[in-house]
């Protein structure tokens, strides 16, 4: 219900954008296209989707829960093609052990990943992209479920790496509708109860957003 209320308001807020799009540039307005060093600031929904699993001292594997959350993004032209990525987001999760079911409660993630994109067909309305690049994400906030026996958890930041592929539509010469898909390789060690307990998880989410974007 709290996924559905997020991404309700997440719709809501790009609608509004998109109106704003429509109005923002004045009809004789000839459309430029990207240019290098140009810079694009996003705001965007993005789903992180875990692809996990897990090898733990105790056997089984882990479930960890998708979320949807807000994001923005930064987005600088060194050429009309080629462009540097950074984007900011934090993610709460659900995380829980296969096949008991036993809840290992939440955690929160702050993951910048920066990549470096080439973009296809700059200087027109519609024009794809790919990208590369790491991934360094912090871990906060492990909390426990209550009455668990699990009684303490830690996750260990990680550096990873990403996959990336999207498309910028101008709905206006500086406004743009924008649709992403990464796929971050992310593992990390988690230590619970002191230690007693080990595993080795890889989360490996594939992050969708979409949203919209403007071209200073």
């Amino acid at each position: 219900m709290k996924t559905e209320r997020k991404l309700g308001a997440g719709v809501a807020a790009v609608a509004l954008g998109m109106m704003m799009a429509g109005m923002a540039a004045p009809a004789h307005a000839e459309f430029q296209g990207k240019s290098a060093g140009d810079i694009m600031v996003r705001a965007r929904v993005i789903g992180v989707i875990p692809d996990e699993s897990a090898s733990t001292t105790i056997g089984g594997d882990v479930n960890v829960s998708d979320d949807w959350v807000p994001e923005v993004d930064f987005t600088y032209f060194v050429t009309d093609n080629i462009a540097l990525e950074l984007i900011a987001a934090t993610t709460k999760h659900d995380v829980s052990h296969k096949p008991t079911g036993i809840d290992l409660g939440e955690v929160s993630l702050l993951p910048p990943t920066l990549t470096l994109q080439y973009h296809f067909m700059p200087k027109e309305r519609f024009s794809p992209y790919v990208g590369a690049g790491l991934n360094y994400t912090f871990f906060y906030d492990e909390s426990p479920a209550a009455g668990s026996p699990v009684t303490s958890i830690d996750y260990e930041n990680s550096v990873g790496y990403a996959l990336q592929a999207g498309i910028d539509y101008a709905v206006a010469d500086q406004w743009y509708l924008n649709v992403d898909v990464k796929k971050i390789f992310l593992s990390t060690d988690v230590s619970m109860n002191g230690g007693a307990i080990r595993a080795d998880v890889d989360l490996d989410p594939w992050v969708v957003g979409f949203g919209v974007g403007y071209r200073f």
